[in-house]
């Protein structure tokens, strides 16, 4: 138990300060990706958009820590260990956005990390099936946050743009794959008031 705990600070530490690294190519856009130039407002908007984007993924890595960490299952721990590891693939890929554009990430990090590790716990103390469906529902709402993101983007901005969609992609395939394994769906006044939650994180994550 203490090396896993161990395991997972050093994995908490690494996603805040920005120390991954991809197990996957960055996804690469259209070949005009390397020639467009973006103005200075498009810089700042594709900027925002991507801080808000790597926030929740500091929020999935703590998400699934905690399910991991609470889950007696061998079975779903390495369900969760799977998913992380994509994820800190999207945290490498964001941060190194980030650079290209000039922007920061959150300086709330720390924050929302100790806020969905908390969320985790009780999920995950709850049971596997209401672990796997919060699972399931978060990455039905972050599929749907992503959409709005494309459409937000720059048109010509081609390397954010296949970020987030292959990001967009194995959300899809995180969701499906926790309620195959057996998630519960979620009263509607928790899916309420998880929507409630992820508009106060990527409001404020877009400027601080």
């Amino acid at each position: 138990m203490l090396d896993r705990l161990i395991g997972e600070f050093d994995r908490s530490l690494r996603a805040l300060t920005g120390v991954v690294r991809a197990t996957r190519s960055v996804p690469q856009g259209l070949e005009e990706a390397a020639a467009a130039e973006l103005s200075a407002a498009e810089r700042k908007q594709a900027g925002a958009l991507m801080r808000v984007n790597h926030t929740g993924e500091i929020c999935a890595q703590a998400l699934y820590q905690a399910q991991k960490l609470t889950t007696q299952s061998a079975r779903l721990k390495g369900h969760f260990e799977r998913a992380a590891r994509e994820e800190e693939d999207h945290l490498s890929w964001l941060a190194e956005r980030l650079d290209a554009l000039d922007a920061r990430p959150s300086l709330l990090n720390p924050l929302w990390y100790a806020g969905a590790f908390a969320i985790g716990l009780i999920a995950g103390k709850m049971g596997d099936r209401i672990s796997l469906g919060f699972m399931a529902e978060t990455e039905r709402q972050v599929e749907q946050h992503l959409e709005r993101h494309l459409e937000k983007l720059p048109l010509h901005d081609y390397a954010s743009r296949a970020v987030v969609e292959q990001m967009r992609v194995d959300e899809i395939a995180h969701g499906q794959a926790a309620t195959e394994a057996g998630g519960q769906e979620l009263p509607l006044s928790v899916r309420r008031l998880m929507r409630m939650s992820s508009r106060v994180m990527t409001s404020t994550a877009y400027y601080i």
